[in-house]
């Protein structure tokens, strides 16, 4: 069966939270605060792969998501970032925003 017109969910991961501490310790007086920022969510990406002629594969799989950023910790330990995912598509794929009608681009 060849499958030209497919409908997908894409969804770029969230970065994760700041943590809200403070630096205490016995001999200083005013430690200020240390907490470390939330690492960025991963990003979606789309890559041309030669070897597939079809769109079959989203046939039965449509919802991709990035992976989501750690949180911050105390001591300035900031979050691990989340990891990119990339989506491949056959050679003349055209990408649209299904509410908005907008075209991506075609990729060739």
């Amino acid at each position: 069966m060849f499958t030209d017109y497919v409908k997908i969910i894409a969804k770029a991961g969230n970065g994760g939270d700041g943590a809200v501490s403070f630096r205490r310790e016995k001999y200083v007086a005013a430690g200020g605060p240390d907490g470390g920022d939330g690492g960025r969510g991963g990003n979606v990406y789309f890559e041309v792969d030669p070897d597939t002629n079809t769109l079959i594969d989203f046939r039965y799989q449509k919802k991709f998501k990035a992976e989501n950023g750690n949180n911050g910790e105390g001591a300035n330990r900031y979050g691990k970032s989340g990891a990119d995912l990339t989506i491949k598509v056959p050679i003349g794929t055209i990408i649209k925003d299904a509410n908005t009608r907008k075209s991506f681009g075609r990729f060739i």
